[in-house]
């Protein structure tokens, strides 16, 4: 079948499913929702197929081309990403269980097919099998997923729970191997929450985890015992704050412990001394987070008032409320150029869909293509992402207007393209014209 007549057909019957009218009797209701599950899960072993295919030829391409064989494939998982909306850590993953569904778990891929399974269990599953042989994995995916009647009425934690007691019977040394590396993915992490809080996370060993948790438990409940009026979460949260960071609890139950504190504040003077607008709270390798202007100033008092070390770092902005640029003529990005461009991104990466912390200065026209190192040209990239636009046929370029927010397009190898536009700094308007009088107009923001 041609391919621009498969995916005409394939969009006319998404548009068919969008445009019908979900009527008839609670019995036909169900029905239609089961089918359209099913057809989910169809469709997602088609994209594994499809993924695996372009794999595929992407690297026969690469191979005509005489790259090496180390490098054959790069850029795959990052035009999967693009293609599905997806991160590019995201993408990788998608990559990697289509590659896995297709070689490895015929029956697993099956009932994806037929609706057994949803792209989400198919991915436990070949994760809890990573640690095998490829014949015992092929063992495992025969016995739990070759009868669709045996996946009936089962949840997903007792499909893991079946998957994980097979591997230790399978192979119990493999799965102590796996064990013992996952303690080199230890690692803490923080992710932004509601009303101006985030989450801290540790991921360890559980002995480790258990052990800081029930710490921090004793400690809390002592505290409550002595009659500290927080709660225990409150008490546990302070007291983790005063452990790693050395600072004194003040057994506030309503605010936190002031921390130092460095504010970007991407807002005009006006909006520093009252104004409404809302500023960014960022740190070293930490994403932005908007906070509102009066939440920013209050910070600021806080750690004034506590006599925390504190500091402001300004960045103006033109009367459009863009911040001003910086150009430079080094091969490599200034501290304060670095810097701009990540706070232009609120410390993620430029690429679309992607929500990593920004690790490297990038060109978009590159350096050595004549891309001056400048705010125009710049943008900050995590390091997949920066490796991925090195590989054969991908292609960048500023499509915006300087005066506006950056906008880069992106074009992979099959000519497909993507535009990503930075967000939105605090107090973004979007630029007009208004008429002031007969004839006249002014360009506001």
């Amino acid at each position: 079948m041609d391919a621009a007549l498969h995916v005409d057909e394939i969009r006319s019957y998404a548009d068919r499913v969008l445009a019908a009218r979900n009527v008839g009797s609670s019995a036909d209701l169900v029905e239609v929702i089961t089918a359209l599950e099913e057809l989910k899960s169809a469709v997602s072993a088609v994209q594994a197929e499809a993924t695996v295919e372009l794999d595929a030829q992407r690297r026969a391409e690469q191979a005509r081309a005489g790259i090496p064989a180390r490098r054959q494939g790069r850029g795959v998982a990052a035009e999967v990403a693009l293609a599905r909306r997806e991160s590019p850590h995201r993408g990788q993953s998608l990559l990697g269980l289509a590659k896995v569904l297709v070689a490895e778990m015929p029956h697993t891929l099956a009932r994806l097919r037929d609706g057994s399974l949803n792209e989400f269990r198919a991915t436990l599953l070949a994760r809890e099998t990573g640690c095998l042989s490829a014949e015992h994995r092929a063992f495992v995916d025969e016995e739990l997923c070759a009868d669709p009647r045996a996946l009936d009425g089962v949840g997903t934690r007792e499909l893991i729970g079946r998957v994980r007691r097979m591997a230790a019977e399978l192979d119990p040394e493999a799965v102590a191997r796996r064990a013992r590396r996952a303690e080199s993915d230890r690692n803490v992490t923080v992710r932004p929450a509601p009303d101006t809080m985030a989450y801290l996370t540790g991921l360890m060993p559980v002995a480790q985890a258990v052990a800081v948790y029930a710490t921090l438990r004793k400690a809390a409940a002592s505290a409550r015992a002595a009659g500290d009026p927080r709660s225990l979460g409150q008490l546990m949260s302070d007291l983790l704050l005063a452990k790693v960071t050395g600072l004194p609890d003040t057994g506030n139950r309503e605010q936190a412990p002031a921390v130092p504190l460095t504010i970007n504040l991407t807002m005009s003077d006006e909006t520093l001394a009252g104004g409404h607008a809302p500023a960014v709270l960022s740190g070293e390798g930490v994403q932005g987070e908007v906070i509102p202007a009066e939440v920013a100033r209050h910070l600021a008092g806080r750690a004034f008032e506590a006599r925390a070390a504190m500091w402001f770092r300004r960045l103006y902005r033109n009367r459009l409320g863009r911040l001003v640029a910086m150009t430079s003529r080094q091969r490599f990005f200034p501290e304060a150029l670095s810097e701009l461009l990540a706070l232009r991104g609120l410390g993620i990466c430029a690429t679309p869909y992607c929500d990593a912390p920004v690790r490297h200065d990038d060109h978009v026209v590159p350096a050595d293509e004549g891309g001056a190192t400048s705010v125009i040209n710049g943008q900050g990239l995590c390091e997949a992402c920066n490796h991925a636009k090195q590989a054969q046929g991908w292609r960048q370029r500023v499509v915006s207007n300087p005066r506006e927010r950056t906008e880069v397009e992106t074009i992979t190898p099959t000519g497909h393209r993507y535009t990503a536009t930075a967000p939105a700094p605090p107090g973004w308007r979007e630029p007009r014209f208004v008429r002031v009088g007969p004839g006249r107009y002014e360009l506001i923001a």
